[in-house]
């Protein structure tokens, strides 16, 4: 009996003594990695997460670092604190993620607010040129029309002959012939709805004295009296003087002055400027306002 006891406590020994030496050599190893290398613990505030980070379990059992015995739920449970913190992490991205696409999406609808501004403050200012513009061009204009219209007050009086037509009469006669009322209807025809012009109307007849100016007026009448009736002339555009035997106007060649043989009458048109001024104000269209 005694000898089996013996063997007991001797086998056991060696069998005991492995795993004394394999625990000491593990104390040994965490030991000197502890001494060697820096501390890896931080706070709570370093972590992404907000948590303390995952402790490093130093503590070994009989089989070391891997026990071929280890069963799934012990692995599990080993592993469930680092799935965890994967989780939070993959959590803590998906957020940031989002939280930059939010902050790039205000910044892009913040440009294109800009952009539109812009766009907007341009219009205005280009609006604003053409409006000058156009103000600056209706400005030149009624300067321009100013300037016009003082020269045509200035002158208002100012007549100047345009066309000029002779009537002939056959001595002691006052009635007008075919050729002559041809005559006026040239004359006369384009003067219908037009401005700033009078008709000079000057009989001339052979004779002497009153009896010579009264058959120069009585001429000169029915001249005058054809122009009111046929065409409308105005009375009070028609000036009419019986020149009697008035000497005609002598030229450069001429020496002296000719008198009238048989009857006849002289039918002047004068206009001013005041036609040509209301032609110019129906050619110019208005200003854009």
């Amino acid at each position: 009996m005694k000898n089996r006891a013996v063997v007991a406590l001797f086998v056991a020994f060696l069998l005991a003594l492995p795993a004394l030496a394999q625990q000491q050599s593990t104390s040994d190893q965490s030991a000197q990695q502890t001494a060697s290398q820096p501390s890896t613990t931080g706070t709570a505030a370093d972590a992404a997460t907000g948590k303390a980070p995952l402790q490093y379990d130093s503590h070994q059992g009989f089989w070391g670092k891997v026990n071929p015995f280890a069963r799934k739920k012990y692995v599990q449970k080993q592993t469930q604190p680092i799935r965890d913190r994967i989780n939070e992490l993959d959590e803590l991205t998906a957020a940031n993620s989002k939280m930059i696409k939010d902050v790039d999406g205000r910044a892009q609808q913040g440009i294109q607010m800009a952009s539109a501004k812009a766009n907007e403050a341009d219009q205005h200012a280009m609006d604003a040129q053409s409006k000058a513009n156009t103000a600056q061009q209706t400005a030149t204009q009624a300067n321009t029309r100013l300037t016009t219209v003082e020269g045509v007050v200035s002158n208002i009086d100012q007549y100047k002959p345009t066309n000029q037509t002779e009537i002939r009469f056959r001595p002691g006669q006052t009635m007008l012939s075919k050729n002559a009322k041809s005559a006026l209807d040239d004359l006369a025809t384009p003067l219908k709805g037009q401005r700033g012009y009078i008709i000079e109307v000057q009989g001339f007849s052979s004779g002497k004295g009153q009896s010579a100016i009264a058959t120069s007026r009585k001429m000169a009448d029915a001249v005058v009296r054809y122009l009111v009736e046929n065409h409308d002339v105005p009375v009070y555009r028609i000036y009419v003087l019986g020149m009697g035997n008035a000497p005609m106007p002598t030229t450069g060649s001429e020496e002296k002055p000719k008198r009238t043989s048989g009857g006849r009458v002289e039918v002047s048109l004068m206009k001013n400027d005041l036609e040509q001024l209301a032609s110019g104000t129906s050619a110019t269209p208005a200003p854009a306002q």
